[in-house]
């Protein structure tokens, strides 16, 4: 039995496990500390659980945080060290939105104490989980994927220069996966109306850098989505008025589609010798 609310665990048993750290919007019991609510929420991963809802009819299993990550990132080490040396990026505790504007009240600002006290509440149980179903899909197949999903919008200056492609393949720099699952998945890119690249702004977080293991048979990749692929999204900054939009199945069919083909792919890959 699950005994924690905010983390969901649909368990199939394909050699496909779908980690989704960052669809949730709940902020708890801090939700009176932020600047703003809708600025706590505002970089979520919007929607990505009714894209990817046809994970389930695959076998996949699915792991997924309903908390906010401005609460605590659980795709960000918990050591403290930058996955991105270098480059703009945010905190186990995020204290700014992707944009660069303070998460907190004055005077708010999780201490060391309190970032220690999220991790164990959230961040430590949600890998003892991701872990866990990973063991048990193992047991049941010699090679396995772990396939994280993300979204971004498509612009945010202090990130990246310009618009991301709407594919964003990220393998730690080809240490995460075999090379084989890499060239597969990038060939359904490839074969999809929408534009990809691999190992480019995002390589991959911390759950596809300690979760991918390909000697021992799991193999990690993370996909990055450009919003504007699946969403009605606006250019230029947002507001609380128009962000986020409503998900529109029939606007996101054709990513949709794509993204089958891709999970298909890495399943191809998983059930070979």
């Amino acid at each position: 039995m699950n005994a924690h609310p905010w983390l969901t665990i649909h368990r199939g048993t394909a050699p496909l496990l779908l980690s989704m750290p960052h669809t949730g919007t709940d902020l708890g019991a801090y939700e009176s500390r932020y600047v703003s609510p809708w600025q706590a929420r505002k970089d979520a991963d919007w929607w990505i659980e009714k894209l990817y809802d046809f994970g389930r009819d695959l076998g996949a299993t699915i792991v997924r945080t309903t908390l906010s990550r401005s609460v605590i990132d659980v795709n960000r080490d918990p050591s403290g060290v930058s996955l991105y040396p270098g480059q703009a990026t945010t905190e186990l505790c995020p204290t700014t939105t992707f944009d660069g504007e303070p998460l907190y009240k004055d005077g708010h600002v999780p201490d060391a104490s309190e970032i220690a006290d999220r991790r164990a509440k959230y961040f430590d149980p949600y890998h003892a989980v991701l872990n866990a179903e990973i063991a048990r899909l193992k047991a049941l197949h010699p090679k396995i994927v772990v396939y994280d999903c993300h979204s971004i919008r498509s612009e945010v200056p202090r990130l990246f220069d310009g618009a991301l492609p709407h594919f964003n393949i990220g393998t730690n720099s080809g240490k995460s996966c075999d090379p084989a699952l890499t060239d597969a998945v990038a060939a359904a890119c490839a074969n999809s109306p929408f534009s990809h690249v691999v190992n480019g702004r995002f390589k991959g977080g911390y759950i596809t850098r300690a979760s991918g293991k390909p000697d021992a048979g799991v193999h990690a990749i993370q996909m990055e989505l450009a919003a504007r692929g699946y969403l009605r999204e606006i250019t230029g900054p947002v507001a609380e008025a128009n962000w986020p939009v409503a998900y529109d199945k029939a606007h996101a069919a054709p990513m949709r589609a794509a993204l089958k083909n891709i999970l298909e792919a890495c399943l191809a890959f998983a059930k070979t010798a």
